[in-house]
């Protein structure tokens, strides 16, 4: 382990020149947020602003974090998953872009103990944020539940997933959120491209990389038929597999029938399901008496942000033994003598098992962020208060990414004339 006190916390700086690779490689497919370096490294937006980060620490990631530093920020980062983060990545971080040393303040690396965990998310914190950017909500909650005398002075965050703005909302209805934060979750094209497009081949590709397995003919469980749920669905289909959901809300339930897709309780497809996949952001999805009920062999993960999807504590006590079996691939004996595995120890399995989101999807993402925490530092600059809330991003600047996203794929469209313009105001016009 590679420490300076006050600077970073990573697993082997002797990875820095590989981890740059990686980094380079994902600048040349995120061309929305490279255009966004090039804009704004000019003018410094962020210069004498703190932007502090609890995000996965991917290739990805990295573009986001240097885009923030050489428009003036100074960032201090760690992950927001024990075993997400890619320590090549993290020590090319630490030592900049030169290698000399000058890279941002990051404390990050794979395998973390809770501990662990939340004492790189406080280094983070040490020197107070202007503004938070979350995965998940770990940062901000840990801000408000360890340190909320330091909520005071920062002006707002942004949170990049599903499940981290379901908790926000909550802190929020309850009177407990103490600054704002934007939801660059639901921005369009993060929600929509990210969740959908992202999720479905990362996922697949923590499936295969962890097991192996022939997609075609498996009977494929997808539990959950949201965003993240449909794109595993769809990529799982169109590798050859019967693809069977289940869900607790009926309008996505019958998505997912019209979709083309079975859907049952998880009590049935337990039994006949081959691979199962979690993408919920709710607990207990897969307990006790549906591992009890599986098919020999059965493959089972995670690819919602907690690992609490699946009760891997019962799961444990109606085994008798338990081994890793392959790389991110544990193999648990139970009493009636079926063997089930588990991926990624019931964690994402997309991050833990895999790379993540591909770079041309997480561009938009990133792109959001940036235009997040930009429109955070202007309205403050501005003089303008928003409030304590969950917020949406201004919709002028998801269609704007938008935009530049099909320019650089070389890509056209309409739009609409004077009067078409009129007739979609006029209320007039009718039969």
């Amino acid at each position: 382990m590679d420490h300076k006190e006050g600077r970073y916390k990573v697993a082997d700086l002797g990875l820095a020149a590989a981890g740059r690779k990686r980094i380079e490689w994902a600048e040349s497919r995120m061309p929305v947020l490279m255009r966004l370096r090039e804009e704004y490294s000019r003018t410094k937006p962020f210069a004498g602003y703190k932007i502090t980060g609890c995000l996965h620490v991917t290739k990805e990631t990295a573009v986001l974090i240097e885009t923030l530093k050489a428009c003036g920020a100074e960032v201090a980062w760690s992950g927001c998953n024990p075993l997400s983060t890619n320590d090549e990545v993290s020590a090319a971080l630490a030592l900049g872009p030169n290698g000399d040393g000058d890279g941002v303040e990051i404390y990050a690396w794979y395998g973390q103990d809770t501990e662990a965990f939340y004492w790189c998310i406080d280094r983070t914190i040490d020197k107070t944020p202007d503004t938070t950017l979350d995965d998940g909500a770990d940062l901000i909650f840990r801000v408000h539940s360890q340190f909320p005398e330091k909520a005071d002075d920062i002006i707002g965050g942004s949170e990049e997933t599903t499940t981290g703005v379901h908790r926000l909302r909550a802190m929020a209805d309850d009177g407990k959120l103490l600054y704002p934060v934007y939801a660059v979750n639901d921005a369009e094209t993060k929600w929509d491209f990210d969740n959908v497009y992202g999720t479905g081949q990362s996922t697949l590709d923590g499936v295969l990389r962890a097991s192996s397995v022939l997609i075609a003919g498996k009977n494929f469980v997808v539990a959950g038929y949201g965003h993240c749920g449909r794109g595993v669905a769809m990529r799982a289909k169109g590798m050859g597999a019967n693809v069977i959901i289940t869900e607790v809300k009926p309008t996505a339930a019958l998505k997912a029938t019209l979709d083309g897709m079975r859907v049952m309780t998880m009590e049935e497809a337990a039994k006949v399901g081959d691979i199962f996949v979690t993408a919920t952001g709710m607990k207990d999805i897969i307990r006790g008496e549906h591992f009890v009920s599986m098919k020999e062999g059965a493959i089972v993960c995670n690819t919602g942000h907690y690992d609490v999807e699946l009760n891997l504590q019962e799961l444990a006590e109606a085994s008798k033994d338990t081994r890793m079996i392959r790389e991110d691939n544990r193999e648990y004996t139970l009493d009636n003598g079926k063997r089930i595995y588990v991926l990624a120890d019931g964690r994402l399995v997309n991050l833990a098992a895999a790379e993540g989101h591909p770079s041309e999807v997480m561009d938009m993402s990133f792109a959001n962020q940036f235009q997040a925490h930009l429109n955070l530092i202007q309205r403050h600059e501005a003089g303008e208060t928003l409030p304590n809330t969950v917020l949406d991003l201004p919709e002028e600047l998801d269609q704007q990414i938008a935009r530049v996203k099909l320019e650089t794929m070389g890509l056209e469209i309409d739009t609409l004339t004077e009067e078409q313009v009129a007739y979609a105001t006029d209320y007039s016009a009718g039969t």
